[in-house]
């Protein structure tokens, strides 16, 4: 029998979420918190005419909830289902160095959802993107690398726990029900990687199956359905399912809680592409720009960090020519050929087209790589390359940090740029794309909530 644990960790964690206020957040994780909102409409707009949204919808239940950019409604599950797997589609979402999680796609579903179902303000919203946010990223601290070893998507399994807890703050649940909700969403945590293989379509549906299981178990444990109290930390816990071959470090999730606000550092991308593709693709568009022609390159060798080789570079034959756009965006070889070739790497640049256009592909089969065991990922994303030219030269290009983040932020006019192109992709126009942008931004507003109805488009 194993010993009793006194304080749980989700005990600590209640007290955190119960003492929900305002007043505890800073001018600068309010406006995080801002800007993930918009970030995350933004995408559901662009996404919403996509094969894997419409196949989404059509398994969705009718309701009185609003999924952004369709003109009917649906349950609050569906609704949180279509807009986690839009906002996540295309991997263009926010993300978190030290995880990669992407908390955006996950809690911003779920909380629009639950808070224009129960009629809630704008103030509570901004409380649980907030608080959820902010658990979900200090949750991928604990066990580094870990979840994707096991064969899990961490932004499915941790978004699961942070979004029952990011409801569980806008319901205004108590302690014991705080506990239970997350003890209930242990066992609702799901999401395995094997996407990877051919290219498919169920990475893009985790975050949004994460947010309406937030939902579902928060409104159990509301209901007074009891959870484990023990989920995280327990000898047939959460991190021992998801991440068995490293010990927590439960220091990372609780050290500062509610005083320093990680949140404030999440990158929002610059790229519609796997996030630890980014500062390679930087540096491809770099080598171009000093004036490197196609036909010089014999060869480009990465040094990039172990924990992103399965994923981003293994097998490397496949890697060199992805079956599908949407692998595509997990080979770092090919994302570095579109930007070496295109200059950018946005939606438009990953199609059916751009898999099979001989200069990409042919640069990226010269894309290898090589382990740098001082590499610092996860705990920041860089990018280094050699080229070796015909003439015998090498040029060396890095890239120490993802754009878009604390080191090299992105701009509130350039977020609302890339809301505006996300909608027109989309098929908005312009004027729509603008009023819906209105309705974004006021989304904490008293009124907020009240006005998703005003995106069904």
């Amino acid at each position: 029998m194993s010993e009793k644990i006194e304080t749980a960790i989700s005990e600590i964690l209640a007290d955190w979420l119960v003492g929900a206020d305002v007043k505890k957040l800073s001018a600068e994780t309010i406006e995080m918190s801002r800007r993930i909102v918009l970030d995350v409409a933004g995408l559901c707009i662009a996404a919403r005419n996509e094969d894997y949204v419409k196949a989404t919808v059509g398994a969705s239940g009718p309701g009185d909830i609003t999924a952004i950019g369709h003109g009917k409604g649906f349950d609050a599950f569906s609704a949180a289902l279509i807009n986690g797997t839009a906002a996540h589609g295309e991997d263009y979402d926010d993300t978190f160095e030290g995880g990669p999680v992407h908390s955006g796609a996950v809690i911003v579903p779920a909380v629009m959802a639950i808070c224009e179902q129960e009629g809630l303000s704008g103030e509570k919203m901004l409380l649980a993107t907030a608080y959820g946010s902010e658990l979900l990223c200090r949750l991928s601290l604990v066990t580094p690398k870990a979840i994707h070893k096991a064969g899990f998507h961490p932004t499915a399994v941790i978004g699961t726990m942070a979004a029952a807890a990011a409801v569980s703050v806008a319901l205004g649940l108590n302690k014991k029900q705080t506990i239970d909700a997350l003890g209930i969403a242990g066992s609702m945590a799901s999401g395995i990687i094997e996407y990877l293989a051919e290219g498919t379509w169920t990475k893009r549906m985790h975050a949004g199956w994460a947010a309406q299981s937030g939902i579902r178990a928060a409104l159990m444990a509301r209901g007074g359905f009891l959870g484990p109290r023990t989920v995280f930390e327990g000898t047939h816990g959460f991190f021992h399912a998801f991440a068995p071959s490293r010990k927590p470090a439960f220091d990372l999730l609780l050290n500062e809680l509610g005083q320093r606000w990680v949140i404030d550092d999440i990158v929002f991308k610059p790229y519609a592409c796997g996030t630890m593709t980014q500062p390679f693709i930087d540096c491809a568009i770099e080598l171009a720009k000093q004036g490197v022609k196609l036909d010089d390159i014999v060869k480009i060798e990465c040094d990039v960090g172990e924990g992103t080789v399965h994923r981003l570079w293994e097998p490397l034959n496949v890697k060199h020519n992805p079956p599908t756009p949407y692998a595509a965006k997990f080979s770092t070889p090919f994302c570095m050929a579109l930007g070496f070739v295109e200059g950018k790497a946005g939606l438009n640049q990953f199609t059916d087209a751009s898999i099979i256009e001989p200069r990409a592909r042919g640069l990226a089969g010269k894309i290898s790589y090589k382990i740098n065991p001082d590499d610092p990922y996860p705990d920041q994303f860089i990018g280094h390359l050699r080229a070796t030219l015909k003439n015998g030269d090498v040029r060396e290009v890095k890239q120490g940090y993802m754009r878009g983040g604390k080191h090299a932020p992105m701009s509130l006019e350039e977020l609302q740029a890339k809301f505006v192109d996300n909608a027109v992709y989309g098929g908005w126009t312009a004027a729509q794309a603008e009023m819906a942008r209105g309705i974004v931004v006021e989304a904490f507003s008293a009124a907020g909530p009240k006005r998703f109805r005003d995106l069904r488009i």
